[in-house]
């Protein structure tokens, strides 16, 4: 097709289509241009989809690549890079095998010849072991331990130096977690929160599970369900990646995308991805459930229009009202869009825009209004955003007026762009480079700050398929969101675009 024929002629969906061949596990050293701000010291970790290719065969969906890890190190003015994939079970035995053995959210393994119908009927009653356990959404710490995370019920402990896969967990041995969402909440004390599914007294339920901070011992072992919540279909619970938390409640939304159970057993017993048991109902309401921190049980739930969301950009309360801010879609067709063969035809699609067609919205209601209540949400800005993040240390749960991301709008003029919104004024501002391609932008706050936005933001770019071997990190005044350093590296084989990430400042 001849590029004025495109119909985002500005987008190169490459960046998501890339598979790095060749890890760095011996640091690289940076170009830096501009100044790398003195106090800025520490560890940029980040996560996403690594590779698409196991022997011959290639995954069908994005959140079925092979998890890539990346490790920006900054010291003293200068920044090292280094990536490796992160050696879960899965990753293990497709390339014993040379193929895919596993199957993944949307992607059909080939059969295994070793396993039975009845080796299936048994992995029903183990999904920490019959699911993939390849973690390649997000990275978070428990204490001084870094975990990275998907949304099946393990997780990996990674080493934050060398990114060498440490120690496997499975959370149905720890709270009987059957899956977790892949964002859970760090507090300022320590202390971890997540929300998960489990089975309570024989009925499937939505947790709360609270895993307290120790400097020594083990944080697994001292975990424990703090709150739960009967789902509105009882064989149909909303699908979840991420939560809220504010002062006094843990902020579930239970949107019309939901997990069919008897679609899961049925896929497990022919060997059939999980995206196909999703159910999308657009004739439900969205449910905006709140359970109480202190009691741990569910105390009111309002409702708004049918909507999907990924990401919740921040939850709290104010003046005896709750707000709730997110990244909203009309509908899930954004996970249709993450498939590989829609990535690629994305130029002769004209309704692929509209799939990503996200725009932060607010949820806001007095704590005081009856059941069931009916919520018209607000649009914070005009512009299409994912991966939302906040002054997170600071005001997580609390009242904030700026939150960054990066556009969801592959029809702009600059579809690479990172974006601060103030959800007070309405105010946007924006970065971009054509070519460009940053991923989710991280605060760090500066060390004497006084206003909520005096620091920088942290971003891992990519470029177009003109320069497919470069990675950097991006620095960014938060405040005017002006270029303020970047460090630049070649990379030996293609480096693909990652998802979220963590900072952990370097200790004195």
């Amino acid at each position: 097709m001849a590029a004025s024929e495109k119909c985002y002629p500005n987008c190169d969906p490459s960046v998501w289509l890339r598979s790095c061949e060749e890890e760095v596990a011996r640091p690289l050293e940076g170009e830096i241009s501009g100044t790398m701000p003195p106090w800025l010291r520490g560890t940029l970790l980040r996560n996403g989809p690594g590779s698409l290719k196991v022997g011959t065969m290639r995954f069908d969906h994005l959140f079925d690549s092979s998890a890539l890890l990346h490790r920006f190190a900054i010291h003293d003015g200068r920044v090292t890079y280094q990536c490796r994939f992160l050696r879960s079970s899965t990753f293990k035995r497709n390339h014993a095998a040379d193929r895919i053995v596993v199957t993944e959210f949307g992607t059909k393994s080939v059969p295994d010849p070793c396993h039975t119908i009845f080796d299936r009927v048994a992995a029903l009653f183990k999904p920490g072991e019959s699911m993939s356990d390849n973690a390649m959404i997000s990275v978070y710490p428990f204490g001084d331990e870094i975990y990275a995370f998907t949304e099946g019920p393990v997780i990996h402990r990674i080493d934050p130096t060398t990114l060498d896969t440490m120690e496997r967990k499975n959370m149905m041995d720890c709270v009987a977690l059957v899956n977790h969402t892949s964002h859970p909440h760090v507090m300022p004390n320590g202390d971890v929160y997540n929300v998960g599914m489990s089975v309570v007294k024989g009925r499937l339920r939505h947790v709360v599970v609270k895993f307290p901070y120790t400097e020594k011992g083990n944080m697994f072992d001292r975990a424990r369900i703090v709150g739960t919540m009967t789902p509105r279909w009882a064989l149909n619970p909303a699908y979840m990646h991420t939560f809220g938390i504010t002062e006094n409640y843990f902020v579930i939304v239970e949107q019309p995308l939901s997990v069919s159970l008897c679609g899961v057993v049925c896929n497990q017993l022919t060997n059939s991805p999980l995206a196909s048991s999703l159910r999308w109902y657009s004739e439900h309401e969205t449910h905006i459930v709140l359970i109480s921190r202190s009691e741990g049980k569910e105390v009111k739930r309002f409702c708004t229009e049918a909507l999907f969301y990924l990401h919740i950009i921040n939850a709290f309360e104010q003046d005896g009202r709750l707000v709730v801010d997110l990244c909203a879609y009309k509908d899930a067709k954004v996970l249709d869009a993450m498939y590989i063969h829609a990535i690629e035809s994305m130029q002769s699609n004209a309704n692929y825009a509209e799939w990503f067609r996200g725009r932060p919205k607010r949820l806001e209601v007095s704590l005081g209004a009856p059941n069931l209540t009916r919520l018209q949400p607000r649009l914070l800005a005009h512009l299409g955003c994912e991966t939302p993040r906040i002054h997170y240390d600071l005001l997580n749960g609390r009242p904030y007026r700026y939150f960054y991301a990066i556009s969801s709008d592959v029809d702009s003029e600059n579809p690479g762009a990172i974006i601060k919104v103030d959800t007070i004024s309405g105010q946007t501002t924006t970065w971009s480079v054509a070519g460009c391609y940053p991923s989710e932008p991280i605060f760090v706050p500066a060390p004497d700050a006084k206003n909520e936005d005096d620091g920088v933001l942290l971003s891992a770019i990519v470029w177009d398929s003109s320069r497919p071997c470069a990675v950097a990190l991006l620095v960014l005044d938060a405040r005017s969101l002006q270029e303020v350093a970047r460090a630049q590296f070649r990379t030996p084989s293609p480096a693909p675009k990652c998802l979220h990430g963590w900072f952990l400042p370097e200790r004195a």
